[in-house]
């Protein structure tokens, strides 16, 4: 598959997740209204992920794979600068819309990840949830270091690889939310390398190892399991990374 073939794939994907989900947001788009903890909280990494940003008042920050909005919406609520992009036009609509609705002001936009339409040095800051994995990462690294100012930081929620059992269930057991492009794959040892090639200080976390058995069974409770796990365990059989990168 060449790599616009991979990029057209990705688009068409997203873009029907997107319509389903406009779809049922025409019911009444005030579904699009929520509190910050509605989105902080939604997984164990996300809050912690965002903390690692600090305070972003008056800072240009660039929502990488906006899809939809919370995050842009967060981040403006504390007085950003938030440029956000997807490759879907359909989350890049819901995006608009929940800013609107939320009244707060994000500059939404369809652009690839690989090939940002910014200025060199434009952002004192990236957000990224769930994004990476879908990208040829040398290209969108070098993109990000592109764009990124001097000591300008990156965060990003990644899933990861590392854990062989959850490797098997990813392939083959069904469970809910289960919806992957045909090309993405979770980070691996490798593809951390790749992105300390392009930010020498890359550091990472890792998240939920007890706690992804929720997957199967909504009910289940064990993300305080995994407070009491090292960071070693963690990074080797999370679920998720956080990883943060500054453009020294």
């Amino acid at each position: 598959m060449t790599t616009l073939d991979r990029i057209e794939s990705e688009r068409v994907f997203h873009d029907r997740q997107a319509a389903a989900r406009a779809a049922s947001f025409r019911r009444g788009e005030a579904r699009l209204a929520f509190h910050d903890d509605a989105y902080l909280d939604h997984e164990p990494w996300i809050r912690p992920a965002f903390a690692k940003l600090g305070n972003v008042r008056g800072c240009r920050v660039l929502d990488l794979g906006c899809g939809h909005g919370m995050a842009s919406v967060v981040l403006a609520r504390r007085g950003a600068i938030v440029n956000g992009v997807d490759i879907s036009a359909g989350y890049v609509a819901e995006t608009r819309k929940r800013a609107t609705v939320n009244g707060v002001t994000v500059d939404a936009h369809v652009a690839d990840a690989e090939c940002l339409p910014f200025k060199d040095d434009s952002f004192d800051a990236v957000w990224g949830s769930s994004i990476l994995h879908h990208l040829h990462l040398p290209t969108a690294a070098r993109e990000l270091r592109r764009v990124l100012k001097p000591e300008g930081l990156a965060v990003f929620c990644e899933p990861w690889g590392g854990n062989p059992l959850l490797r098997l269930a990813r392939r083959w057991l069904p469970y809910p939310g289960k919806h992957r492009t045909p090309d993405e794959k979770p980070l691996t040892a490798a593809d951390v390398q790749t992105l300390r090639s392009y930010f020498p200080n890359c550091e990472f976390e890792g998240y939920q190892c007890f706690g992804m058995l929720q997957r199967l069974h909504p009910r289940l409770r064990l993300d305080s399991l995994d407070r009491g796990l090292p960071q070693s365990v963690l990074q080797k059989l999370g679920r998720y990374l956080v990883l943060t990168m500054t453009n020294d």
